[in-house]
C-alpha cells in the first residue's frame, strides 16, 4: 500500500499569501495599529496570538478528526493537544500559588493524549476546560504584574512563567500545523 496515495491534497483558504492560514483581513490574530508597549504587554500579546493559533488549527474539524492520531505511533492528536494545554495551564496556575496544588484534571500522566476518544462531549469538555484554566492562570498572573517577582513554592520569576507559556504554546502550534495537514491537507502559519 502506498502511504503517499492516501494523503490529503494540500490547501489553504488564503488568497493573498499562499503559505498563510487565512488572508490578513480574515485572521483574528491581526490587529490594527502599533505593537503593545512594554514587556508585559508584549508577552501577553504573544500568548494571545498562540492561543488563537491553536484554536484556528482545530476549527472546522469534527470529533473524529480532532481525535485522529495522525503520526503513528505517536498518541498526539489535536484533541490531545487541547487537553494537554489544559493540564499545563493548571500546572502553571499551581506554580503561582503557595497552596496545595490542584490535581491533574484528566488523571494519570499522559492521559490527556492517551485517553482521547472521538466523542463530541470530550471535544466540548476540552474547549470548556481550556477556557476555564486559561482564565484561572491569567487571573493568578494578573495579581503579579512585576515580571521580576518570584512566586509560588519554587520562587519562579513571573517572567519565566510567561516565557515558558509562550514557548509551550508555540511548540504545540508547530505540532498542530503538521497534525492538521495530515487530517485534511490545510496548511498555513
Amino acid at each position: 500500500m502506498d502511504p503517499v496515495a492516501n494523503q490529503p491534497e494540500r490547501w489553504t483558504e488564503a488568497t493573498v499569501y499562499p503559505d498563510m492560514w487565512a488572508d490578513p483581513d480574515q485572521d483574528p490574530r491581526n490587529s490594527e495599529g502599533v505593537s503593545p508597549d512594554g514587556e508585559l504587554a508584549t508577552l501577553q500579546d504573544y500568548m494571545q496570538h498562540y492561543r488563537l493559533t491553536i484554536l484556528m488549527k482545530c476549527e472546522g474539524l469534527n470529533a473524529e478528526q480532532l481525535a485522529r492520531r495522525s503520526v503513528p505511533p505517536s498518541t498526539m492528536s489535536l484533541l490531545g493537544l487541547l487537553r494537554h494545554l489544559v493540564e499545563v495551564e493548571r500546572d502553571w496556575h499551581n506554580w503561582i500559588g503557595d497552596g496545595e496544588p490542584l490535581p491533574k484534571l484528566y488523571g494519570r500522566r499522559d492521559a490527556d493524549f492517551d485517553d482521547v476518544v472521538a466523542e463530541q462531549s470530550m471535544v466540548d469538555a476540552a474547549y470548556a476546560d481550556l477556557s476555564r484554566e486559561q482564565a484561572a492562570t491569567d487571573a493568578a498572573l494578573a495579581a503579579h504584574p512585576d515580571l521580576g517577582e518570584r512566586v509560588g513554592a519554587e520562587q519562579i520569576a513571573v517572567r519565566e512563567l510567561m516565557v515558558h507559556r509562550i514557548e509551550e504554546y508555540a511548540r504545540h502550534c508547530g505540532h498542530a500545523d503538521l497534525l492538521r495537514e495530515c487530517i485534511d491537507g490545510r496548511i498555513g502559519q
